[in-house]
C-alpha cells in the first residue's frame, strides 16, 4: 500500500524547489514567456493553483464535483487552459505566490483526511487519494521544468522523481489510445538509471521490447518537456513508437517541444503544448 504521507512529503519538497525559483523574480519576471506557447510562468503558477484548487474540491465536497464535471465538458478543451488564464491575469504576482502556497496547505490537509479505500471523483476515472498526489506532483515537477527552462536554471533530479517515471510507465497505453493507435498486448521492460545511480526497472525481465536510459530523460520526454530526439534514451521498434507519443496528461496528444530547442540548455523560445492537463494515469 502507497505511504501517502510520505508521497505528500515528496509533493511538498518539489513544490518547495518551484517556489524557490520563482519567489524572488520581480513583477517582470512573472511575465516572461515559457516554452509553452502563450504561457507565461504566472500562467505555469496559476494552473497549478487552479488544479489544487479543484483537487480540494474532489477532497472535501465529492458531490459537488459533479458539477464541476459539467462545467469541463460544457468548456470543451480549453477549459483547464482557460482557468489557469483567469487566475494569471486577474491575480498579481504576489497575491498569486501567496494563493498558490496557501492552497498548498489546504490540499496536503484535504488529502491527509480522506477515508482509507475512498475513491476520489477526477476528471477521468475516479483515483485513491495517493494516486491523486501521485498526479500533482508529476504536473508540478513538468510545470517547474517549463519555469526553470525560462530561467536557464539546471536542476538536480530528486528521488521523488520515480513518481513522475511510475506515471509515464502506467499510461502507455493512454498515449497510444489517444493517437487512435491500438495499444501493444504484451508489456515492455524499462529499466532506467535513477539519480543516484542505482536502477528502477518496470515490467517483466524477459520482454521483448524494451526502453533504457536515464530516469531524467525518461520524464522529460513523458511529460513532453524535451523532444524524443534531444534524449538519450535507448529503445527497441515497438518501444520506440510509443516513445514518440508518450504523455503523462489527459486530453488530446500534445504538440511537445521541437528537436533540438533546448540544446544550449535554455528556452529557444515557446513551442505548442502548454499542458499537462490534468493526470492520465490509470487510477488505483
Amino acid at each position: 500500500m502507497a505511504d501517502l504521507e510520505a508521497i505528500l512529503d515528496d509533493l511538498d519538497a518539489e513544490s518547495a524547489e518551484l517556489d524557490e525559483l520563482v519567489a524572488p523574480l520581480s513583477d517582470a519576471g512573472w511575465q516572461r514567456p515559457t516554452p509553452a506557447e502563450g504561457w507565461t510562468i504566472a500562467h505555469q503558477i496559476a494552473h497549478l493553483t487552479w488544479t489544487d484548487d479543484r483537487a480540494v474540491l474532489a477532497a472535501r465536497s465529492p458531490d459537488d464535483f459533479g458539477a464541476e464535471l459539467e462545467r469541463a465538458v460544457e468548456g470543451g478543451e480549453d477549459y483547464v487552459d482557460a482557468g489557469a488564464r483567469e487566475i494569471a491575469t486577474g491575480t498579481g504576482p504576489a497575491d498569486l505566490l501567496g494563493r498558490w502556497r496557501a492552497g498548498r496547505a489546504v490540499l496536503r490537509e484535504a488529502l491527509a483526511a480522506v477515508p482509507a479505500g475512498r475513491k476520489l471523483p477526477w476528471y477521468g476515472p475516479p483515483m485513491s487519494p495517493a494516486s491523486m498526489v501521485t498526479a500533482r506532483l508529476m504536473e508540478t515537477w513538468a510545470h517547474g521544468q517549463d519555469v526553470a527552462d525560462t530561467l536557464g536554471v539546471e536542476r538536480s533530479p530528486a528521488a521523488r522523481l520515480r513518481h513522475v517515471v511510475r506515471i509515464g510507465v502506467r499510461t502507455r497505453d493512454f498515449a497510444f489510445l489517444v493517437h487512435g493507435r491500438t495499444p501493444p498486448a504484451a508489456e515492455f521492460r524499462v529499466e532506467l538509471t535513477a539519480p543516484d545511480g542505482t536502477d528502477w526497472t518496470f515490467g517483466p525481465a524477459d520482454a521483448t521490447d524494451r526502453v533504457t536510459g536515464s530516469a531524467l530523460d525518461f520524464c522529460l520526454l513523458v511529460t513532453q518537456r524535451r523532444h524524443r530526439d534531444d534524449t538519450g534514451l535507448q529503445a527497441s521498434p515497438d518501444a520506440e513508437e510509443w516513445l514518440r507519443i508518450a504523455q503523462t496528461f489527459a486530453g488530446p496528444p500534445g504538440g511537445g517541444r521541437a528537436a533540438g530547442q533546448f540544446a544550449t540548455g535554455r528556452a529557444a523560445g515557446p513551442q505548442p503544448s502548454a499542458g499537462p492537463k490534468p493526470s492520465a494515469e490509470p487510477r488505483e
